[in-house]
């Protein structure tokens, strides 16, 4: 059976498909568009605040498709990252500098000086790395289940339960070839498994969740998109004992310019609590906020809570 091509990620709903040159390469772009908008189509798209929302690993666009119902006000977009999903995939530039750089092209590429950056998990750092890099076209960033990357470094190395949480996944992912493999066989059921490890009973039970593995298993047969993945990964390990990693991380330890917005389910298992809690250090204004039920995936598993704690968020930024 063949590989799925690309265009099984464009999937119909309240919202409309985009490619968008930025950084060199092209990125597909999910813009939400609401009945609400006919009344005011005389505005330009530019004079409202841009929401833009980055998936994390394995994953692509879809992950955010309650945010694009349910986030009003804002111009809201989703990204297929570099290599995932219907963007291209380039055989590198899956490092903080690059993927800094991307975000930060994607602002000027929809017209907008700045945005309002949403990000989970490895989507999440590249909301700090741009916020940091990239200062002047970050408004504000709001992470679900990610840390700053300093302190879940931090945690990591000094705590053996986030060290059991995190590293085994981490390592097994440095060899060459057999994680592609391991990811993409049996019609991806390893990403079935890998979710349902991290994520809530209740979810694993709804409709939503059948619905969603069963995109994000064809997205990940994508011709190079489990390699891609699984580039951000050993870029995470590999660049801790290279002189580029170092830098990256050395840059990171400074406070946050702008307003930050934490999200972390209650009952997630792979991003402990510590990593939270040490990101005060570099965030000492942000607001963290525990989703009560939820695991890994807080902005699928509890979408209300999430898009209510986004919406509060977004409306203090562009008071």
């Amino acid at each position: 059976m063949p590989p799925p091509d690309p265009s099984v990620v464009r999937i119909g709903g309240p919202w409309r498909h985009l490619d968008v040159h930025a950084n060199g390469i092209r990125f597909h772009v999910v813009e939400a568009q609401r009945d609400a908008d006919a009344d005011d189509r005389s505005r330009p798209l530019t004079d409202r605040p841009l929401v833009i929302l980055l998936h994390g690993f394995a994953s692509f666009w879809w992950s955010w498709r309650h945010q694009l119902k349910g986030l009003s006000g804002a111009r809201v977009v989703a990204v297929d990252l570099r290599g995932y999903g219907a963007s291209d995939k380039p055989p590198r530039g899956y490092d903080g500098w690059t993927l800094a750089g991307d975000t930060a092209g994607l602002v000027r590429a929809l017209g907008h000086n700045s945005a309002t950056l949403v990000g989970h998990a490895d989507g999440g750092l590249v909301c700090w790395a741009t916020s940091v890099l990239h200062p002047r076209v970050v408004q504000a960033i709001a992470v679900v289940s990610s840390p700053h990357p300093a302190a879940l470094r931090a945690s990591t190395l000094r705590r053996r339960d986030q060290g059991r949480a995190l590293l085994p996944w981490m390592l097994r992912y440095q060899v060459p070839m057999w994680p592609e493999r391991a990811l993409t066989r049996d019609n991806a059921a390893e990403l079935e498994h890998l979710v349902r490890s991290r994520s809530s009973a209740k979810w694993q039970a709804s409709e939503d969740f059948a619905e969603t593995i069963g995109h994000l298993r064809r997205a990940i047969q994508i011709p190079s998109a489990a390699h891609s993945a699984l580039e951000y990964q050993r870029w995470a390990v590999r660049s801790q004992m290279r002189a580029d990693g170092r830098r990256f991380m050395q840059s990171m330890k400074r406070q946050i310019p702008v307003p930050v917005l934490h999200l972390r389910g209650d009952a997630d298992p792979y991003v402990l609590a510590d990593p939270v809690y040490r990101t005060q250090r570099y965030a000492p204004h942000g607001r963290y906020v525990s989703i009560d039920g939820a695991g890994h995936f807080g902005h699928e598993e509890a979408p209300e809570k999430v898009n209510d704690q986004l919406s509060r968020f977004l409306a203090q930024v562009y008071a």
